[in-house]
């Protein structure tokens, strides 16, 4: 029975970390549509999504683990954790080479916000 309260309280945890990311995502693209226009909005849009396709790969990855072994190693944890900020510096990377029109104050703006929000997550339980 313990386990299975585990286990609900760790996919609480990351539903409510994805979904402040993605509410933080969506402020910030808006904001910067009002202030920068649709260049505006298309980078802070490339810069949340940069932070957001991790944390949602890093849920799986650790979820596959406690499917299969009941208990998620912190040697796994922080395995994952490492290649999630190193699949977010490559997306950043990504979207700055790809992107020729990137407003900067846009895109530091989403991706600020949106790291961010991991802490209003543990600090504001959804």
């Amino acid at each position: 029975m313990e386990g299975k309260r585990q286990d609900a309280m760790q996919r609480s945890a990351f539903r409510s970390v994805l979904i402040w990311q993605v509410g933080a995502a969506a402020f910030a693209t808006g904001l910067s549509a009002l202030l920068y226009g649709s260049r505006g909005a298309v980078s802070a849009a490339l810069a949340a999504m940069a932070c957001i396709l991790p944390t949602l790969w890093l849920a799986f990855f650790l979820g596959g683990a406690k499917a299969r072994d009941r208990l998620v190693s912190p040697a796994r944890f922080f395995a994952g954790e490492f290649l999630k900020v190193g699949a977010t510096l490559l997306l950043l990377l990504f979207a700055v080479k790809m992107y020729p029109n990137l407003n900067w104050p846009a895109f530091l703006l989403g991706l600020i916000m949106t790291a961010q929000a991991n802490f209003l997550a543990f600090w504001k339980k959804i």
